[in-house]
């Protein structure tokens, strides 16, 4: 099938009106700082990144209800989002009649180059090459038909959920799941409490492939919420008419109704379902934040300051990722003010006050950028670099 082909068998809603969609960019804050609830666990945790890998679930009260409410979940949100963002510019390519996917692969390209160097130099559990390298695949099937797209989707689905069953079958069937996982070595946890900065890089690159086994695991799961993104998107479910809030109070009441009771009955069934839990309910789970955030956002008349925020890092939302990566670095690490190892007896609340902290800075920091500047410096390079 040709692009000519695929544009035709969209259906009306896909139409592109070039107008921006003010609750994406809520979304996508939410996911941004969302990520953040779950990954500034293991910014502070023993032997930070590889030890929130080798010591797997969470511990405490606080924590569990952090991992209950985000783990997976915004992740799952951020990659639904990557999905719209992937329609929106090939229904602005098809709007101006420009090929497909064309220069989009030189930007899925830098993404992965991006990636590559936040890896390397800032987080070992990063994002962006996963969503590079799945957007490539995406972005060719875009010119397929409808009906190919779904076939893949659900064929992508369930592929993931097989996946995981397997994977959650050998783990219970070893037993080391029953104590949480293994424990960190003493080597790993002083390394990134008292290492240099180009020892944690070495090691980052030492173990690149143990590190980087998330995206590859959830290849499959990546398939499916980019295309799920897509058709959401196709189908008016972010706009501010009635149709679009049908849409999104349906994903409210199945998203919750269904997803939370999984999530709650997988997490409190122990470690050995940690892959179900994080992977198999929390994109359902994911569906119903949409919903939510579209309720409250429906009945918002005028924008405070918390809503201001949230869009500020929404736009802004490439940036607000390294951003508050590298704050908690800097926060955590020995090559920074080394707290996760000197508040270490304040767990749990001094690593809430960071989450909350940091989300500040983000909100503030974009909201201000925002009033001089059209885009977040990262954006800004990345539309330099592919104009040149």
């Amino acid at each position: 099938m040709t692009h000519t082909d695929a544009r035709a068998t969209r259906t009306p809603q896909a139409a592109p009106t070039g107008r921006r969609l003010p609750l994406l960019d809520v979304l996508r804050g939410a996911a941004i700082l969302g990520t953040l609830m779950t990954n500034v666990w293991i910014f502070t945790g023993p032997g930070a990144e590889w030890g929130a890998q080798q010591a797997g679930t969470h511990t405490g009260v606080v924590e569990g209800t952090f991992s209950v409410l985000a783990n997976g979940k915004f992740l799952s949100l951020l990659t639904i989002l990557f999905g719209v963002g992937l329609a929106i510019q090939y229904a602005s390519a098809e709007r101006r009649g420009q090929p497909w996917p064309g220069r989009y692969r030189w930007r899925a390209l830098f993404l992965f180059g991006e990636g590559t160097v936040h890896f390397v130099l800032v987080f070992a559990w990063d994002v962006l090459m996963g969503y590079a390298v799945t957007a490539l695949l995406v972005a060719w099937l875009l010119t397929r038909s409808e009906r190919a797209q779904r076939r893949v989707m659900w064929w992508a689905a369930g592929l993931h959920l097989t996946l995981m069953g397997l994977l959650t079958v050998a783990i219970a069937g070893t037993g080391d799941g029953s104590d949480g996982g293994g424990t960190v070595s003493r080597e790993v946890v002083d390394l990134y409490a008292h290492g240099s900065y180009l020892d944690q890089i070495s090691f980052r690159l030492e173990n690149a492939i143990a590190l980087r086994m998330e995206p590859v695991l959830t290849f499959f799961l990546l398939v499916f919420l980019f295309l799920l993104g897509v058709r959401l998107f196709r189908a008016g479910a972010f706009g501010a008419d009635e149709q679009a809030r049908r849409i999104r109070s349906r994903l409210l009441a199945w998203g919750l109704g269904l997803g939370l009771p999984l999530n709650l009955a997988a997490v409190l069934a122990g470690p050995d379902l940690f892959l179900l839990a994080r992977y198999g309910t929390a994109p359902l789970l994911a569906l119903g934040y949409i919903g939510l955030i579209g309720a409250v956002v429906d009945r918002v008349r005028r924008p405070g300051p918390l809503l201001t925020g949230l869009t500020s890092v929404g736009r802004t939302a490439l940036s607000g990722y390294v951003l508050q990566n590298v704050l908690c670095v800097l926060v955590s690490y020995g090559i920074g003010l080394g707290l996760a190892e000197r508040l270490d007896g304040a767990r749990p609340w001094w690593v809430v006050g960071l989450w909350v902290t940091v989300c500040a800075v983000l909100m503030v920091g974009s909201t201000l950028w925002l009033r001089r500047f059209s885009a977040g410096p990262l954006e800004s390079v990345q539309k330099w670099a592919l104009r040149h």
